[in-house]
């Protein structure tokens, strides 16, 4: 019994622990890696460069060499490791960096308290302003915010998802809330018979267009800064929605997948991907409860929003592309 007791009560401390996630944001965020990397490795320049207190960064880093992140190579002295050369990849920055997107990411956990007694995000509280105000309010971290779901943070998303029919009579697509448009790119790429239409916030389409000519797709594209929740474009094939729904409540979810059910009709269709699971999926916490209100919902809390939309679902099912992909039609 006193084994069990010892062993339990290590599970709990290592999963309690705040100490090791809040030293990687530190030392991320005032670029250590960076600056060992570039031959700065005793604490004193260190502290210099990085503009702190010595004796409290020196802390920080040798508790992270305690933990596998960095090497003491003498006294006051750092070195890289194999885990902390990952700090000098910017898709690993993007979510540790307290002074931009990650901050807000991080931050944001600590009003999962409030998340949990009222259903509803605490993030106004911290911030002083809704999520997605907060960004239009601070560019940076917007572009912050795009550059983690995007290529630089969730690498190029996968366009290889089956569709009902296939894909040889789809000619035109609108990626409702397709951010900087990587996905957009990867299937034009993919079908060049397609053409496609960007549809997100004005700041954010704007940042599209390297994307599209990386792509070699800018011809077959058109942009749309708007927001969703406006009339979308209408009469296209094909309506897209890729982690999008996951980011919103019931009501605003209803409301886009109106917008794409109007604009679908009489014959496009409203295909969902990353926002909906098999209903024998237990529930899970995500960060977007925390910073939105939004969830992940299972086919049956799916279908009944599709209903109140005006959708029907036609297939649902999880694909060799590692997606769940639910398929609606306008009724």
């Amino acid at each position: 019994m006193n084994g069990m007791s010892t062993s339990q009560r290590a599970d709990l401390e290592t999963l309690g622990d705040l100490c090791t996630p809040w030293c990687l944001r530190v030392a991320t965020t005032l670029r250590v890696a960076e600056h060992i990397a570039a031959g700065t490795a005793d604490i004193q320049s260190l502290a210099t460069v990085t503009g702190c207190d010595a004796a409290a960064l020196g802390s920080v880093l040798g508790y992270l060499v305690s933990k596998g992140v960095f090497e003491q190579a003498a006294p006051g002295k750092f070195a890289l490791n194999d885990a902390a050369r990952g700090l000098l990849d910017p898709s690993a920055r993007l979510g540790l960096d307290l002074e931009g997107i990650g901050g807000r990411f991080s931050y944001a956990w600590g009003t999962l308290l409030t998340y949990v007694r009222t259903g509803a995000p605490g993030y106004r509280d911290v911030f002083g302003r809704p999520f997605w105000e907060d960004l239009d309010a601070h560019p940076d971290i917007a572009a912050s915010f795009d550059a983690l779901i995007g290529p630089q943070g969730h690498g190029t998303p996968n366009a290889d998802f089956d569709l009902v029919g296939g894909w040889e009579s789809v000619r035109t697509v609108v990626d409702v809330g397709g951010g900087t448009g990587a996905m957009l790119a990867e299937i034009l790429r993919l079908r060049p018979h397609v053409h496609g239409t960007l549809v997100d916030l004005p700041r954010t389409v704007a940042r599209s267009g390297e994307t599209f000519s990386a792509a070699g797709v800018e011809r077959r594209v058109t942009t749309v800064g708007q927001s969703f929740f406006d009339p979308l474009p209408p009469r296209a094939d094909l309506y897209l929605l890729r982690g999008v729904l996951n980011d919103w409540p019931d009501r605003e979810s209803t409301a886009i997948l109106q917008r794409c059910a109007e604009a679908a009709r009489p014959r496009g269709r409203v295909v969902t991907l990353k926002s909906v699971t098999p209903d024998e999926t237990p529930p899970t916490l995500t960060i977007e409860m925390m910073l939105v209100g939004g969830k992940k919902r299972s086919v049956a809390q799916f279908r009944a929003l599709a209903h109140d939309a005006g959708l029907e679902i036609v297939a649902a099912e999880a694909q060799r592309s590692g997606y769940f992909v639910v398929e609606c039609r306008p009724t």
